[in-house]
């Protein structure tokens, strides 16, 4: 549901997770429960399904629409639903896109695919985002990917081409690293000022809400939705000291969950962190190799049971 606004997409959005049946096929049920769980706190204004947290690129295509449908089912007539497009496929990704508009979906984040991570090309990297963004009636949003994934973290001429196409209303700016972030930031401000570019790096929130940013796309709001909520109203209130004390608390934690090797494993260290909450069974996901030790599990909900005190019932 876009609100009447003229910034419609500024806020916190939860990027959420997907629960697996013991026979691999989604746990509906839980999912809608899980999205409830994600929207509760007050500030949440919505979600991001299909992102890299919720393992877009391993779910079928049917299965990508089929969460967009529970989503649209379950808090589309209260939140934003914003759902991730990837695909090395560009007419592919198009079908996905359409699926995830005829879903329920507001507005779509487009990810770059992972190939593109061996070198950039700005013309097909244009193509891409052109050809969806043709292809759907819908509010599109970029995803500036970290300054350590190659290809698939844009150059300044390339996001700033990229902005200039029609449709595109925000960034979800990951760069994992606050002097890009500032630097993709002032560059959106001269060339498109209506696209918002929204600080969403778990590891560096504090430091990136600080420069400015219009809002966050994260998967540490899937767990913790209360505390974002809280660190993202102390800094529109310019209350500093509100928002270290949040930080504080919750770094730690995100530490644990996206700084530790390998970093591919995070959507399993977040599922254990809804294990350890008491709200999902298994954090099985769909990597055979995915395992958790048991040093890593006490360390994770070691931080976790602090993190929890920002929570409250």
């Amino acid at each position: 549901m876009i609100p009447a606004s003229p910034t419609p997409f500024r806020g916190v959005y939860a990027a959420t997770l997907v629960p697996f049946l013991e026979n691999g096929t989604l746990d509906e049920p839980l999912f809608k429960q899980h999205l409830f769980d994600c929207t509760r706190a007050q500030g949440i204004v919505g979600i991001l399904c299909n992102g890299h947290a919720g393992e877009n690129h391993l779910l079928t295509r049917a299965e990508k629409k089929r969460v967009v449908e529970l989503a649209a089912e379950t808090i589309g007539k209260e939140r934003i639903i914003v759902s991730g497009i990837l695909s090395e496929n560009v007419d592919e990704a198009c079908l996905h896109a359409q699926d995830a508009v005829k879903a329920g979906a507001d507005a779509l984040l487009v990810f770059p695919p992972f190939s593109w991570a061996v070198s950039q090309d700005h013309d097909a990297i244009i193509a891409h985002h052109a050809a969806i963004c043709e292809a759907v009636d819908a509010p599109i949003m970029l995803y500036q990917s970290s300054v350590g994934s190659g290809g698939m973290a844009y150059s300044l001429p390339i996001l700033e081409s990229l902005l200039r196409l029609p449709g595109i209303v925000a960034i979800k700016e990951g760069s994992w690293e606050t002097n890009a972030y500032d630097k993709h930031r002032r560059l959106a401000a001269r060339v498109a000022p209506h696209v918002d570019v929204m600080a969403s790096g778990d590891e560096h929130l504090l430091p990136c809400f600080a420069i400015g940013t219009t809002g966050s796309l994260v998967s540490l709001a899937a767990i913790l939705p209360v505390s974002l909520a809280k660190l993202w109203r102390a800094m529109e209130n310019n209350d500093l000291p509100a928002a270290r004390k949040v930080h504080d608390v919750i770094q730690p934690l995100a530490n644990l969950i996206y700084g530790c090797a390998p970093s591919g494993r995070a959507t399993l260290r977040l599922k254990a962190c809804l294990v350890m909450q008491g709200k999902w069974p298994s954090c099985r996901t769909r990597k055979a190799s995915d395992i958790i030790a048991q040093e890593e599990w006490q360390e994770l909900s070691a931080a976790l049971q602090d993190a929890m005190t920002l929570e409250g019932p």
